[in-house]
């Protein structure tokens, strides 16, 4: 990728770039790369096409959550995936800036992860107290929120509790934050379930325009959800899945000899094959439309 522009922030699989002009001073350039993370650490094999699906697909999510953003008096960051430098075309957003809320909004509505090893220790995740006798792949009662900080990159998102939410960004806005991530839950989960999709779990990330919440970043992703093929769905064990999950648990097989604390191996050539295929199986199932 090559592009023209003054470099604002490099992430663990974007790079930000400044594009403000005299009359839209707000301008920025998203750029989705090849890259892939796990376990806090960038991996050294890229997913071929990866950028492009995740770019592609958000921009097809903004359009499908407006009219919940709309009902909250909120809004999205996209201003333009067409109006881009012809080097990152379709791996690229034109977006306003935003001053970003220092909270990862997570919306769960299954049991899978992290969160299932906290409910077997404490029964809830972090405040929220969750029935007895759920396992593995359990729906929820109803969905939940469960925030975490938003980490620098090398560092690590922690799990936190609503009051500290509140600490961080103010009661009202915490409150607007819970039900507003709930709701977008609720309608991506709606429409993934029409698709023959369980969103299991996501996040948003979301800033403000002077006062106004807007979603930012990348929206229900491989990357920042858990996508399960409805069909299959089972709770009592590890869910077959069509996000970078099938990268985690090589990574952590014996397979891949990866210690966790020195830099993680190159991904071989089937497991890289088998995760683009699940990253362009996701994007084609919710949207209907063939990846090119």
């Amino acid at each position: 990728m090559s592009v023209d522009l003054p470099l604002v922030a490099r992430g663990k699989v974007r790079e930000v770039y400044d594009c403000s002009t005299p009359a839209h001073p707000d301008r920025l350039l998203l750029v989705a790369s090849d890259r892939i993370s796990a376990y806090d650490w960038v991996l050294p094999t890229p997913i071929p096409d990866k950028g492009r699906v995740l770019t592609q697909l958000s921009v097809w999510w903004f359009d499908q959550l407006q009219p919940v953003l709309a009902s909250f008096g909120a809004t999205h960051h996209l201003v333009s995936a067409t109006d881009v430098p012809a080097s990152v075309a379709g791996r690229a957003m034109l977006v306003r800036r935003l001053d970003m809320l220092p909270v990862e909004c997570v919306a769960r509505g299954y049991l899978s992860g992290g969160g299932t090893k906290e409910y077997e220790r404490t029964g809830s995740i972090r405040d929220v107290v969750l029935p007895a006798g759920l396992v593995e792949g359990s729906q929820l009662p109803s969905p939940v929120f469960t925030p975490s900080t938003k980490a620098e990159l090398g560092d690590h998102d922690e799990p936190i509790d609503f009051a500290r939410v509140m600490s961080l960004v103010g009661a009202p806005r915490a409150e607007e934050l819970r039900e507003l991530t709930l709701a977008l839950y609720r309608r991506g989960a709606e429409i993934a379930r029409d698709a023959g999709i369980v969103l299991a779990d996501t996040k948003f990330e979301f800033g403000l325009a002077g006062e106004s919440l807007v979603l930012g970043d990348e929206v229900l992703t491989p990357d920042s959800s858990r996508f399960w093929p409805a069909s299959s769905w089972a709770p009592g064990a590890a869910q077959p899945s069509y996000d970078k999950q099938f990268v985690r648990d090589w990574l952590t097989s014996p397979a891949s000899g990866w210690d966790r604390a020195s830099e993680p191996p190159p991904l071989p050539d089937d497991v890289v094959a088998a995760t683009r295929e699940r990253y362009v199986t996701a994007y084609e199932r919710l949207t209907g439309q063939q990846f090119t």
